[in-house]
């Protein structure tokens, strides 16, 4: 399954994974909000609720991830790096181009949707 993310009325293509977390995600859809700026590597949007979740540390993010911090955090990473924090995954960006630029530096508006 995919979904659209436009970030900044830019879409891009997640490929989510085949789990729990991301049909749950996928169950949510319609979902619109304000990504906020994280560490200069990471855009998220706290949820109402919680997921499913299974997190374990994947030791390098790579840009384009999509996942569950906790049980209710949204994440979107925009630049590759290591990292010690545990995380379930939901998805991929298909195609990364222009992802950084179109999150710029600061807050991000966000609506992700079925395909």
């Amino acid at each position: 399954m995919s979904v659209t993310a436009t970030l900044n009325g830019h879409d891009f293509e997640i490929r989510l994974v085949d789990n729990d977390t991301a049909r749950a995600f996928a169950g949510m859809l319609p979902l619109s909000g304000t990504l906020s700026e994280l560490n200069g590597n990471e855009k998220y949007l706290m949820v109402s609720g919680s997921l499913p979740s299974n997190p374990s540390n994947p030791g390098t993010i790579e840009a384009g991830d999509v996942m569950l911090y906790q049980d209710d955090c949204i994440v979107v990473f925009y630049e590759t790096h290591p990292s010690s924090y545990a995380y379930t995954r939901i998805g991929k960006i298909a195609d990364v181009s222009g992802l950084s630029s179109a999150v710029g530096s600061g807050s991000v508006e966000a609506t992700f949707t079925a395909r």
